[in-house]
């Protein structure tokens, strides 16, 4: 009898199976399809064009934005510029009004503005089935061929950072859609309209922390922590660069409104959404110039962790105990929404 999928990614062994089975004859494509890696690489001569579709599924408040974050973060995660959008738009029979499309649009080239991007085609329709919009992007950039950046690139004794803090992502979703509820439970409107902010302050773009470190030099790895949040994460670089890593609970930053939301929905904050931090691995003897030079961009970057040999395994030192970080095949954000 077949067992249906949980809401979600899919697994990474079920996905790792299906690429298998699936062999790039194009050898263009420097980057096809890999768990973990944050977007194709194509080679189209002078430089490499890195291409990434992430769809915005939980969030419908503000979803324009979500949908060009989440897309571009990805984009920069390889030490590219995201250039160029194309977005999908599918929206629910019998709730979507003229004025509903036109704010969509508008949160989309804002966001395209603000980032450099263009938006350059795509697709709208009301589709049948629906009970919520689902828009789905298609993010190019370009990177000269000498400054790519994997998450296959992490190396033993590497560090591992951490820029802002974690949970950003899931702080936004609840305060937008959850907020009726978050009034039953008397957070004040202005506790909300704070976590709602986190959208863009401190922000789930990484596109300024990627560019900055990607400049600063000697990052091996970047990742940007999505859904299955920042345990997954970590997860896939160490399986992309076939590496173990340990680390250091207490030196992970999380945003007082992270901790008290994700503890009153019983959310495990290292599971949850967490678009708005980046991981970045890189060289030891480059880790304070990349700390530093965040640091006067305004953005708060730590040294979370060591990359080890793969037989250490991916592990968490936790009030001076060293356990396995937990593995998150749902993503917490789904007990919110259930």
């Amino acid at each position: 009898m077949n067992k249906f999928l949980p809401a979600g990614k899919l697994p990474p062994e079920l996905m790792g199976s299906l690429f298998s089975g699936y062999e790039v004859n194009d050898p263009s494509v420097l980057i096809g399809p890999k768990v973990g890696e944050d977007a194709a690489v194509i080679d189209v001569g002078d430089s490499y064009l890195v291409a990434k579709t992430d769809p915005i599924t939980f969030a419908t408040d503000e979803i324009g934005w979500y949908l060009v974050c989440i897309n571009s973060n990805d984009i920069a995660c390889m030490g590219a510029n995201p250039r160029w959008l194309l977005v999908t738009a599918l929206l629910p029979e019998n709730k979507t009004s003229q004025h509903d499309v036109e704010n969509i649009f508008l949160q989309i080239t804002r966001a395209c503005d603000q980032f450099g991007i263009t938006l350059c085609g795509g697709h709208t329709e009301v589709t049948y089935g629906l009970d919520r919009p689902i828009i789905v992007g298609q993010m190019l950039g370009q990177v000269d061929k000498d400054k790519l950046i994997t998450s296959s690139g992490a190396q033993v004794d590497d560090d591992i950072l951490l820029t802002k803090g974690i949970a950003i992502e899931a702080v936004s979703i609840i305060a937008r859609e959850k907020e009726d509820y978050l009034l039953e439970r008397n957070y004040s409107p202005q506790y909300i309209d704070r976590a709602k902010q986190y959208l863009k302050n401190p922000g789930i773009s990484v596109l300024k922390d990627a560019l900055v470190a990607a400049k600063t030099g000697g990052v091996n790895a970047m990742h940007d922590p999505t859904e299955g949040g920042l345990a997954t994460g970590l997860h896939e670089i160490a399986r992309c660069s076939d590496v173990g890593m340990i680390i250091w609970q207490s030196e992970i930053e999380v945003f007082p409104e992270c901790q008290i939301l994700c503890h009153d929905f019983d959310l495990d904050i290292l599971g949850v959404i967490a678009s708005g931090a980046l991981l970045i691995v890189s060289k030891p003897e480059c880790s304070n110039a990349i700390i530093k030079e965040l640091s006067r961009e305004g953005i708060k970057c730590l040294k979370i962790g060591k990359v080890l040999k793969p037989e250490a395994g991916v592990k968490m030192e936790k009030e001076s105990e060293i356990i396995p970080l937990p593995v998150f095949g749902i993503d917490e954000i789904t007990k919110v929404f259930a």
